[in-house]
């Protein structure tokens, strides 16, 4: 068990390191915070339930730091110091995949040697606004997984390529457990990410691929196949919810979407 300096005499170190590893944050100067890491960190990141140490966090930093237009920084209180502990709020605001995600965080930091020795990270999504919707006001999440801000956004970015190239939705059976499996993310944090970030089901999510891929095949090239049979062949298992999907997406039915089509394929 480590002892660690503390008291009084201990605090004005602390504010001191901790105070610096703020500004190189706020300035997003990665060598800054990697310079402030002591060589034995601890950095727990509770949302993949996993401890980083030193060699993991630049690549972890450099994630993790807003870099995108809107993105942004902003500590909403003062940093507060006990000893050889600090505690340190903010929002996080990045990019997701559904336009800018805010998100309200907190570390508890412990300094070790005038170096953070310990970070304990935590967040909680407060507000999705997707691109061109107005801010509707707080919105709660319903799950305290600890999380990094920006590894939703790397998430959604993996799971999206995921489906790409491996194109498991045109299996009808897809289930949650495959995907988690196959991506390699846990059940709980793609449903995280899907209900919390992206505001959507898993099947709702699945259903829009075999969609996206069905109208790649018709706006490609004509098909002589009828259109029911298209849906089974993109893994639609349920005519009903191909449908439904269908139009909630183009606001046309199957058989007016093809018309269309036409129409545009002879002009």
């Amino acid at each position: 068990m480590t002892l660690l300096p503390d008291g009084p005499t201990q605090t004005p170190i602390t504010a001191d390191a901790v105070l610096r590893y703020h500004h190189c944050w706020m300035r997003r100067d990665l060598d800054g915070v990697m310079a402030l890491y002591h060589p034995d960190v601890e950095y727990h990141d509770f949302f993949q339930n996993r401890v980083l140490v030193y060699a993991d966090l630049r690549d972890y930093v450099r994630a993790c730091l807003p870099h995108e237009d809107g993105e942004d920084i902003v500590h909403g209180d003062r940093i507060r110091v006990d000893g050889c502990t600090a505690f340190i709020q903010y929002q996080v605001t990045v990019q997701g995949g559904e336009g800018l995600v805010a998100f309200q965080s907190s570390e508890a930091i412990t300094v070790r040697d005038g170096l953070i020795w310990r970070v304990n990270e935590y967040a909680t999504l407060i507000r999705q606004n997707a691109k061109g919707s107005t801010p509707s006001g707080p919105r709660p999440a319903t799950s305290r997984l600890g999380l990094s801000p920006r590894q939703l956004s790397t998430m959604a970015q993996d799971l999206e390529h995921y489906f790409q190239r491996q194109r498991p939705y045109l299996d009808p059976e897809l289930d949650l457990q495959r995907v988690a499996k196959e991506s390699g993310y846990s059940r709980n944090q793609i449903s995280y990410l899907l209900n919390q970030v992206l505001g959507q089901s898993f099947y709702r999510y699945v259903n829009q691929a075999r969609l996206q891929h069905l109208l790649g095949g018709l706006n490609g090239a004509a098909s002589a196949a009828p259109i029911d049979e298209l849906a089974f062949n993109a893994g639609f298992n349920s005519l009903s919810a191909f449908y439904k999907c269908f139009r909630e997406h183009t606001g046309l039915s199957p058989k007016a979407y093809v018309k269309q089509i036409s129409l545009r394929a002879r002009t």
